[in-house]
């Protein structure tokens, strides 16, 4: 069945069953190989993807699901908010093996579009479900904090 959706500001058409996993869709159809496969049930947040500006798990929602919502992927997050937070993922030398980052930001650029100064406890909630098997936590928490301060100028 042909799907059209709207990904990083670009309407693109897929023809996939309406099942496919939203995150198969980008990866294998769109070629947007940005977002990463982690759990596959919603779990580890490696496939972390804006719905309308909020995070989503996009291998657990079907295609046909999306509808006339705006998805953002890690290569189409070029708000004022995804850069502080790329910049200090740089500046903070934030990834190890770099794998789960891309739901990471992600889920950092939606927390800070919705809480200008966040707290330790804001950070956490935001960041839950978002696994870092190389343990990053302390420096994700610093570089959310370090993004908020550049965002307030």
């Amino acid at each position: 069945m042909i799907h059209q959706i709207q990904v990083n500001g670009k309407m693109r058409r897929v023809d996939v069953d309406d099942d496919t996993p939203l995150l198969w869709v980008l990866r294998d159809h769109l070629q947007l190989t940005g977002t990463k496969f982690g759990c596959g049930v919603a779990q580890c947040g490696a496939c972390t993807v804006h719905m309308d500006g909020q995070p989503l798990r996009s291998c657990s929602i079907p295609v046909s699901a999306v509808g006339k919502r705006a998805i953002t992927t890690i290569e189409g997050a070029t708000s004022r908010e995804a850069k502080a937070v790329q910049a200090a993922w740089i500046a903070r030398d934030v990834p190890q093996c770099g794998y789960c980052q891309s739901g990471q930001i992600m889920s950092a650029v939606a927390l800070l579009k919705e809480v200008k100064k966040p707290t330790d406890r804001d950070i956490d909630l935001a960041m839950n479900g978002n696994l870092c098997r190389c343990a990053t936590y302390v420096r994700i928490r610093a570089a959310i904090h370090d993004a908020a301060r550049a965002l307030q100028g």
